[in-house]
């Protein structure tokens, strides 16, 4: 009976998802509906696909419980930082002025963004390799988190799991592109808030309740010889998890899948709500998914690091939930991975279709033909990440936290920088942007090089070692740019005459000044 459950939730979640995206078959005709959903997106949808494309089972399986292992319930900071940082002050800093530049440029990707923005082919070509390499490795993380809990919960080999998740969520992109996706990730996020809820519930219910469950945390010696230091404010080292507090929520900023999120949206009011359904969506997941992963070493007795690396730490915590909860836990993980997949293979063909086969090796491409290349690749990108997938399973690299931590600090440090320096500051030169991409992904290639010994201690994680890029590149681009040459005026001012056009609005949307 139990078995029978998790059958039926699975089976209809999976045609939900199919028949969406075969629904929204007829906003996909186009290169802008297929990539942008006709930049009409409302405030819910895009909120939910922020936060589902934020939040995966690299979160909810990795991170929270390596992290959770390591610092306690310290370990909320993170989601906190992410909920506040990484949401709140992005969808600030970043959503409205992305949207009208993008739209006056004419822009659907990042690198397009960057090859208009500063006048360069070569930025926008180097940008889309950048993007097309470091998202596999992301992608390949996605599918082991997923694994560990399928095995839990179904006893179903490994290569299983991939290939059905892989092939279900290149149907519904393939066929609805962007809308099906921002549909999928609404209802997925919805599955993902109710089912963090129900675990934290069920598992500190299982420990005595909250107040039992932190006075034993308390008294779990673990790896430090303070007492009581893993359920403490800070946790036993919190400079390592300032480390990942910043690349995890600053990273968000200069990551092409999530930025991309503000290109489709369709109004000013929608993105005043969107910014408060998003911090609240991720207050809740990221908030929950490490404060639930804190308290990991009270199954200490059940987890054996050593061996199963602490990919272990949140299956094994679930392991003894109700059937009911199990089914409900697997959805949910399902949700965050395929949402998240769903991004970055649609980022991706859309990158390397747009950016870097159109005009290079077809000059002349329609929007139909256009749409067929994306769609073609998006298989390309699904078959190349499942095959790194099956190949990392069976290697030495078995942490999710060590592969997202390499591609979120090669993206987010190469793009972070240079894409918020060219919204706001008109003296960004093309240089700037080529020392920030050339850096980070030179310090990340060598963090998984033999090179990685030479590296400060502190460096040697790939986590530090992004955050660290990001940080540089926030210095790397002002400093090169105030010694470049500064780009033309004229052609400046065309690109941010888009903040000074008039727009008549209602009193509904503004205001304005009574006189």
């Amino acid at each position: 009976m139990d078995f029978a459950i998790k059958i039926i939730l699975l089976l209809l979640f999976f045609g939900s998802m199919t028949a969406i995206g075969l629904y929204c078959r007829r906003h996909a005709t186009d290169v802008s509906g297929f990539v942008l959903g006709g930049r009409s997106v409302g405030p819910w949808l895009t909120a939910f696909a922020y936060g589902t494309s934020y939040f995966s089972a690299v979160v909810f399986v990795g991170y929270a419980g390596q992290f959770g292992w390591r610092y306690g319930v310290a370990a909320t900071w993170a989601g906190l930082g992410n909920a506040f940082i990484g949401s709140l002050l992005a969808w600030v800093v970043l959503g409205r002025r992305t949207r009208v530049m993008s739209q006056h440029l004419d822009s659907a990707t990042m690198p397009e963004f960057f090859g208009k923005r500063f006048d360069s082919k070569a930025l926008k070509l180097a940008a889309s390799v950048i993007i097309f390499i470091f998202l596999i490795p992301y992608t390949a993380s996605l599918y082991n988190g997923l694994s560990r809990l399928f095995g839990m919960a179904f006893d179903i080999d490994y290569s299983i799991c991939v290939i059905v998740m892989a092939i279900l969520t290149g149907i519904y992109v393939i066929a609805g592109g962007y809308m099906a996706t921002a549909i999928n990730d609404f209802i997925q996020g919805i599955i993902m808030l109710v089912g963090i809820v129900a675990v934290i519930l069920a598992v500190l219910n299982s420990q005595g309740g909250f107040l039992a469950a932190l006075e034993k945390l308390a008294q779990v010696q673990g790896d430090s010889a303070i007492p009581g230091v893993y359920a403490s404010f800070f946790g036993p080292d919190p400079v390592n998890l300032m480390g990942v507090v910043i690349l995890t929520s600053l990273g968000t900023w200069g990551l092409p899948q999530m930025v991309q999120k503000f290109y489709a949206i369709k109004s000013e009011a929608a993105i005043s709500k969107g910014t408060v359904i998003s911090t609240c969506f991720a207050v809740v997941v990221s908030g929950g998914c490490y404060f639930l992963g804190g308290f990991g070493r009270l199954f200490s007795d059940k987890i054996d690091i050593a061996a199963n690396g602490y990919d272990s730490v949140i299956p094994t915590m679930l392991s003894g939930l109700p059937a009911i909860l199990i089914a409900i836990v697997v959805i949910l993980v399902l949700s965050a991975s395929m949402s998240t997949l769903s991004s970055l293979v649609l980022a991706s063909s859309s990158t390397l279709t747009l950016d870097f086969i159109k005009g290079n090796i077809i000059k002349d491409m329609d929007d139909r033909r256009q749409v067929k290349w994306m769609r073609g690749l998006v298989v390309v990108f699904i078959a190349i990440s499942v095959a790194l997938a099956l190949i990392q399973y069976k290697s030495s690299v078995t942490f999710i936290a060590q592969l997202m931590g390499v591609s979120w600090g090669a993206l987010a440090g190469a793009f972070l920088a240079p894409f918020l320096y060219g919204l706001y500051w008109k003296r960004t030169t093309k240089l700037a942007c080529w020392g920030s991409f050339v850096f980070s992904t030179v310090v990340m290639l060598a963090n998984i090089s033999p090179l990685k010994g030479s590296f400060p201690v502190l460096l040697q994680s790939p986590i530090n070692a992004g955050a660290f890029c990001m940080i540089a590149g926030l210095v790397i681009v002002p400093a090169v740019s105030l010694f470049a040459k500064a780009p033309s005026q004229k052609r400046l001012d065309d690109i941010f005459s888009c903040y000074e056009q008039k727009v008549t609005v209602t009193v509904r949307d503004s205001i304005g000044e009574q006189r």
